[in-house]
């Protein structure tokens, strides 16, 4: 006998302001119709003051979870039931995941940037230098020093939030931290063996924005990063390229965080060259 109808599908997404420059509802759903998933991913525009009204939709909705984009990675906790380890570390959540009739916090970012990074440097002993301190760059900090990292250079505009992301570091981890206040050009030195941009700075549409960092006193073998997906090739990108500087772009952790939530959502393993490949179209790179 044959099987019913099911005009069901699952339901996941994204809740961001601004959310029109995500490219992870392309990614996501390029991996569903490659691995035969009955899922849609929802790309939403959710205003701060409008989150908890967001999360409580998702749940009355039965939707198997969501990601929380800028700036809604730390504001979500107080609207979730409960946290995992690595969000509950981090004081940030990027993955919100239904276990039951429960919504549990999780973070991909760091563990997706991380596994980006491998490819092309370890990081065990190495001193990293974070630009940002909102949810990105805590998950990222605090990743890289699980994994090893020596030292923590946090370099942000506001204090209190720049010394309390380097004392969490120094808690939780064995690496040691230090906060930058970034009241003028960060100059980087011959010490700096990694640089994050894990702030907004050039996200489109601001595409021209400039990061206020110096390169030019930087240890020629060090790798220069950005989380920004859109566009990949950043204006950090591209002047650390000019000066000969390794660079990783923000596609690798964009797609490895997207592996990761799928795993958690639907418990599959998809395969992450669709998803980049996906995203490569689009940005023609």
């Amino acid at each position: 006998m044959a099987e019913p109808l099911n005009f069901l599908s699952a339901l996941v997404g994204s809740f961001a302001t601004p959310a029109a420059e995500n490219p992870t509802v392309a990614m996501i759903e390029s991996a569903f119709r490659h691995h035969g998933l009955d899922a849609r991913y929802i790309n939403c525009e959710v205003r701060p003051e409008d989150l908890g009204d967001a999360a409580r939709g998702a749940r009355a909705m039965g939707w198997r979870g969501f990601n929380c984009s800028i700036p809604h990675k730390v504001a979500i906790i107080a609207y979730l039931d409960g946290l995992g380890e690595s969000a509950a570390t981090i004081g940030a959540v990027n993955c919100a995941v239904r276990r039951g009739d429960r919504f549990i916090g999780e973070n991909t970012d760091g563990v997706g940037f991380m596994e980006s990074l491998r490819g092309v440097v370890d990081v065990r002993g190495k001193s990293l230098v974070v630009f940002g301190a909102g949810g990105a760059a805590r998950a990222i900090a605090v990743e890289a020093a699980l994994a090893g990292a020596a030292r923590v250079r946090i370099v942000n505009r506001g204090e209190a939030r720049g010394r309390e992301l380097a004392k969490l570091i120094a808690t939780k981890t064995s690496a040691q931290a230090h906060f930058v206040l970034w009241r003028e050009t960060y100059r980087a030195g011959a010490e700096d063996d990694v640089l994050v941009n894990a702030t907004s700075i050039g996200l489109f549409p601001d595409v021209g924005a400039r990061l206020d960092v110096d390169l030019g006193g930087a240890n020629r073998q060090a790798i220069v990063a950005d989380v920004i997906p859109n566009p990949p090739r950043t204006l950090f990108i591209r002047e650390a390229e000019a000066l000969g500087f390794r660079t990783l772009d923000g596609l690798g952790m964009l797609v490895n965080q997207g592996v990761v939530s799928v795993r958690h959502w639907f418990g599959v393993d998809v395969d992450p060259s669709v998803m980049r490949k996906t995203v490569e179209t689009l940005f023609g790179v």
